[in-house]
C-alpha cells in the first residue's frame, strides 16, 4: 500500500455517493448487535484489504440483519476471471433498502446509473480502479459474495465511508511528551468514541454524502461524534469550527483507501473507506477543546495508541500504521 501525504482540503477534488445505514450499521465495519441469526463468521468486523488479499467477511454464511444464506464460495471460485457455470447467487436487498430512502438507490432497470464515473453528485467510481459492469449491474471488484442485490447498502457499486484519526502526544503536567516505559518511544492519543449500537471503542467516521469533498466528510464526522457540535450553542460552534479549521486544513497522512471486506457486502454493492491522520502536534488545536459524545456515539476519550488496546473493526491496523509513520509507541 503506497502512503502518501494530501492536503485534504485542497487537493481532493471527488464527490462522493453517501449510504446512512439501517440496523445500526456501522461505517467501516458491522457490529455485533444487529442480528443473533448472524453466524460467527458474519458477525467478525469488517476488515481493510491490501490489494492482493481476498475477501473472507463479505462471504459470511449468512447475511447480516437477515436469515438469508449465501451461495457458498469457496477460495478458488472467488475470483471472477475463474470460470463457473453452477454459481447460482441468492439475490436480496434488504426491505428497508427497498422502500427507496433519501440515501438509496432505486431498483436497476427504474433507472440507469453511470458506473464507474461521477453520476450526478453521486460518485461511482472505485478506489480499487474500473470495475466491470455486467447485465446492467456492477460486480465486485474483489470478486463472488454469493449474493446479488444490494442487502443492506444503499448504493449500486461502491458505498463511500470516511475515518478521521485526530492524534496527539501524550504530555504530563509540565507539558513534556510521554515515553513508553519498555518501547521508550512517545505515547501518541487519539480521539476514540464508544459505539452505542456495539459497545466498542473505535475511530470516528461515517458515510459521505452526495457532492461532498471527503476532507469535509472527514471534518463534518469528527466535529459530530466527538464534540457533539450538532448541540453545541452558536458560540461553541464557532470556537469548534476554528479549532477544526485549523487542524484539518493541515496536511494529512492518508493511512488508507480502498475495499473494506464487511458482511454486508455483495456480488453488486461493496464499502470502500478512506482514512486519513490529523495530527495536532503543538497541542494547541483540537487537543484543547473539550470532548462530548455526539451522534451515535456514547463516550468519547482521548486514548493511548497501545497494541493491547482493543478496538472496533480494522482500526488497530490504522492506528498501527499511524504509530508507524509517527515513530510513536506501539
Amino acid at each position: 500500500m503506497k502512503l502518501v501525504f494530501l492536503n485534504w482540503a485542497g487537493s481532493v477534488q471527488i464527490a462522493l455517493a453517501v449510504v446512512r445505514l439501517p440496523y445500526g450499521a456501522c461505517t467501516s465495519g458491522y457490529c455485533k448487535a444487529i442480528s443473533s441469526r448472524v453466524t460467527n463468521l458474519c458477525t467478525l468486523n469488517s476488515a481493510f484489504m491490501p490489494s492482493s488479499a481476498m475477501h473472507t467477511k463479505a462471504r459470511c454464511p449468512v447475511y447480516p440483519g437477515s436469515s438469508t444464506n449465501r451461495f457458498p464460495v469457496p477460495d478458488d471460485k472467488v475470483s471472477w476471471a475463474t470460470d463457473w457455470p453452477e454459481y447460482s447467487p441468492v439475490n436480496y436487498t434488504a426491505p428497508s433498502v427497498l422502500k427507496n430512502p433519501v440515501w438509496a438507490d432505486p431498483e436497476i432497470g427504474s433507472f440507469s446509473p453511470q458506473f464507474n464515473s461521477l453520476d450526478g453528485s453521486v460518485d461511482r467510481k472505485s478506489h480499487e480502479g474500473k470495475y466491470t459492469v455486467k447485465d446492467g449491474r456492477p460486480l465486485n471488484p474483489r470478486g463472488r459474495t454469493g449474493l446479488n442485490g444490494r442487502g443492506l447498502l444503499g448504493r449500486w457499486g461502491p458505498n463511500h465511508a470516511a475515518d478521521p484519526i485526530v492524534t496527539r502526544w501524550k504530555r504530563d503536567c509540565s507539558g513534556q511528551h510521554v515515553s513508553h516505559a519498555l518501547s521508550k518511544l512517545p505515547v501518541l492519543q487519539f480521539v476514540s468514541i464508544k459505539r452505542k449500537d456495539c459497545g466498542e471503542w473505535a475511530i470516528p467516521g461515517g458515510m459521505v454524502d452526495p457532492g461532498e469533498l471527503v476532507s469535509l466528510t472527514l471534518q463534518r464526522e469528527f466535529s459530530e461524534e466527538a464534540l457533539n457540535s450538532l448541540e453545541a450553542s452558536a458560540e461553541e460552534r464557532e470556537k469548534i469550527r476554528e479549532r477544526i479549521t485549523k487542524l484539518f486544513s493541515s496536511p494529512g497522512f492518508q493511512v488508507y483507501k480502498g475495499y473494506v471486506d464487511d458482511p454486508r457486502n455483495t456480488d453488486n454493492s461493496w464499502m470502500e473507506t478512506v482514512a486519513v491522520n490529523f495530527h495536532d502536534e503543538t497541542g494547541d488545536s483540537v487537543s484543547e477543546l473539550p470532548l462530548q459524545a455526539g451522534d451515535d456515539a456514547g463516550q468519547v476519550s482521548w486514548i493511548d495508541v497501545d497494541s493491547s488496546q482493543p478496538l472496533y473493526a480494522s482500526h488497530s491496523h490504522f492506528l498501527q500504521t499511524v504509530a508507524k509513520e509517527r515513530n510513536a509507541h506501539w
